[in-house]
Parts: C-alpha cells; sequence; structure tokens
C-alpha cells in the first residue's frame, strides 16, 4: 500500500454535534490539495454517536478506544496509526479553521521543521471568538510554567493544531506518557530532546463554547504533568517507550 502524503487525525470525546460536518469540512479541504491523504478519528470512549458518525462516513478510517483514556492517548494512538509523510492532529471542533493547515505545511516544508505548532499568542489579531478572560490569562500563565519546567520557547503549546514530520518524531510520540490535555508540552519536548525543530506559526482560531477542558480540574492536571515531565527527565524516564503498538491495538477491543 502507498504512503499517503498527509494524515489527519481527529481525537474525538462526545462530539456527536459536530464530527459530521467537521469531517465533511477537512475531507472537501484535502480533496482540493491534489496529494494524497487519509483522515483518522480516534474515538475516545464516546457516550454518544461520534464513533458511529465517522464509521459510517466514507472515506473516514474509525478507531475506537473501549473507554475514555483522555485526548493526549487518542492523539497518540492516531498518531502512531497515522501513515503519512506529514502528520496533522487537528481537535473535533475546528476552532482552528482546516484551510490553516497550508499554512503549516508550507512553514514545514521550507524550513525543513520537524513539528509547526499553530498558536494563538503570536498574532491575537486573528482570533474571531476569544476565550473568557479569565481562560486567556490562565493560559498565559501556564505557558509561564511550561517554559519554567521545560525551556520551550514556545507562546502557546495548547492550541490543537499541530503538523508534524512523522518519520522524525514518531519516537517522540512512543515515549510519550500524558494522556489527557497535558500532553501537549511532552511531545514539543521530547521532539525538541530529540534534536527535532519546533516552529510556531499564527493561525486563525475561534473559542468552541463545547470545550472539553473543566478549567480548574484540568488546569491542575496540567500542572502536575509538567512536573512530572520534568522528574522523567531527570530520572532518565524517557528511555523507554511507553506502551507497544500491541497495547494500543487491544484497546479496540
Amino acid at each position: 500500500m502507498l504512503r499517503p502524503y498527509f494524515s489527519v487525525v481527529v481525537p474525538a470525546y462526545n462530539e456527536g454535534r459536530c464530527i459530521g460536518r467537521a469531517l465533511e469540512e477537512i475531507q472537501n479541504y484535502l480533496r482540493g490539495r491534489g496529494f494524497s491523504s487519509e483522515l483518522i478519528v480516534v474515538d475516545d470512549g464516546s457516550a454518544d454517536d461520534t464513533a458511529e458518525v465517522a464509521e459510517r462516513t466514507p472515506g473516514v478510517r474509525a478507531i475506537r478506544n473501549v473507554r475514555n483514556r483522555g485526548k493526549g492517548f487518542s492523539v497518540r494512538r492516531g498518531v502512531l496509526e497515522a501513515r503519512g509523510e506529514f502528520i496533522l492532529f487537528t481537535d473535533a471542533d475546528l476552532s482552528a479553521p482546516i484551510e490553516e493547515a497550508t499554512k503549516l505545511l508550507e512553514i514545514m516544508i521550507s524550513s525543513r521543521a520537524d513539528a509547526v505548532v499553530g498558536s494563538r499568542a503570536l498574532r491575537r489579531e486573528l482570533i474571531g471568538v476569544h476565550q473568557s478572560h479569565f481562560r486567556e490569562w490562565g493560559g498565559r500563565f501556564f505557558n509561564l510554567l511550561v517554559r519554567t519546567f521545560t525551556g520551550l520557547d514556545i507562546s502557546d503549546t495548547q492550541c490543537g493544531f499541530k503538523l508534524f514530520r512523522g518519520e522524525t518524531t514518531r519516537r517522540a510520540f512512543e515515549l510519550q506518557r500524558v494522556e489527557r490535555f497535558g500532553f501537549d508540552p511532552e511531545i514539543l519536548f521530547l521532539i525538541r530532546r530529540q534534536g527535532g525543530t519546533v516552529l510556531e506559526v499564527p493561525v486563525r482560531w475561534n473559542h468552541s463554547p463545547d470545550t472539553k477542558v473543566h478549567y480548574l480540574r484540568d488546569s491542575t492536571h496540567m500542572t502536575l504533568d509538567l512536573m512530572a515531565l520534568r522528574w522523567r527527565a531527570l530520572a532518565g524516564r524517557y528511555d523507554k517507550p511507553a506502551g507497544s503498538r500491541q497495547e494500543a491495538e487491544q484497546e479496540s477491543g
């Protein structure tokens, strides 16, 4: 089987209201690009019809987690299953329009970067619908913590729109430990740790009121994940992959 040029991975949890429209928009975008592609949805144990909608959408490869494992686990699983030379992960609500992928891909090709991160922080005038001031300032504080614990000079690690070079970043996903919302800094840290180049590019973005992030609870978990990341790095815990492909396959039941 020929390797596709471009893969899109969509982690989804209880996205029945928007997943059908999102998949249609992504497929329309991919059809207009002129390169081979694949579209993967990883359903994270949804209680609604998210998985069913994905499975009956032609041209979509749907993968199910048998129980809710978290966004980080789902992105990791989708990326490790993806076969594309370039792998985009995007949130199911398409807060960053799928057309912004062209910008990320052009930067990746011209710079030969290993990861290109969509950013809300570099040009905030591109944000159409903002989060609450409380969430925005909380995001800035979390980014300060990210810089402190990881050394990453990235202004926005949490935007759900990132492009990876499949061959050079696979090892980082194999080593990934964080299963929930705090996985982004870990992945970018691991890519940099292995000598990869990570760039940040401003993208258009609109806050979705249906976000699955519970601000106080998940912010606490994400901070603890950063502390654990630092400890694992110092203790040499990132020398062995987190889990095998066989373990991931068992998740499908």
